[in-house]
């Protein structure tokens, strides 16, 4: 999970780079604070919006998605505006896996494949914190986590919401993006901020750090309202 700081490029990452420096497409490869996930950045726009997959039955309408998933390591990927983050299975190491999936995808966009295609709709997440999610799946679960408004937002809650969905995709998402990870909007419920974590910042050993120390403060420093900031 990211830090609201800029990280430092690994060794991997030129690494990778150099491997495809005569290629029209870049794609590096660095470690992310998650272990099981490594951050593949491309030199080049691919993606308009943000599409996390945690299945290759969730991934029909991303070419990219379903030749990664051809492998048993893949355990679920993230695909951002210029990288793809991969989280891999535990029983194979990132030695062996990240030259190789690097090469993988610098070979797709190179056939001039599309990493999506423009009519994905339900099964793969898309993030924007403007843009409500349309993953049926993830209705299903908020359900269950958050409990619905009693009453709609006054207005005053409604310019709030602008302001927290402003906040986070000014001054957060795009630093969360530096490792493979995305933080998208759900609601503001009784001054809680509900948020879905992806990418590398789902399961990540420091996402409750990051949570509450960088994004809960921040949001809090802009919006003295909010109350807690809470991850479904």
């Amino acid at each position: 999970m990211a830090s609201l700081k800029s990280g430092d490029k690994t060794s991997e990452y030129q690494a990778g780079l150099q491997a495809g420096s005569q290629s029209r497409y870049q794609v590096g490869y660095e470690k992310t604070p998650n272990p099981a996930v490594y951050r593949f950045p491309v030199n080049k726009k691919i993606s308009d919006k943000n599409y996390e997959f945690r299945s290759i039955d969730e991934s029909e309408e991303s070419p990219l998605a379903q030749k990664l998933f051809g492998f048993p390591w893949c355990q679920s990927l993230f695909i951002g505006s210029d990288f793809v983050a991969i989280t891999k299975q535990d029983w194979v190491g990132w030695d062996v896996l990240a030259e190789p999936l690097a090469g993988l995808i610098r070979e797709h966009l190179e056939a001039g494949e599309p990493a999506v295609t423009d009519q994905i709709t339900i099964k793969g997440r898309l993030g924007s914190s403007a843009n409500k999610p349309i993953d049926k799946r993830a209705d299903k679960r908020t359900d269950k986590a958050v409990a619905k408004p009693k009453a709609p937002l006054s207005d005053k809650e409604k310019q709030i919401e602008l302001e927290i969905q402003s906040i986070l995709d000014k001054d957060i998402r795009p630093f969360v993006a530096r490792d493979g990870g995305d933080v998208e909007y759900h609601s503001y419920q009784n001054n809680i901020v509900y948020l879905y974590m992806r990418g590398a910042c789902s399961g990540c050993p420091s996402s409750k750090m990051t949570l509450k120390v960088g994004i809960e403060a921040r949001l809090k420093e802009r919006i003295p309202e909010i109350k807690e900031v809470i991850a479904i």
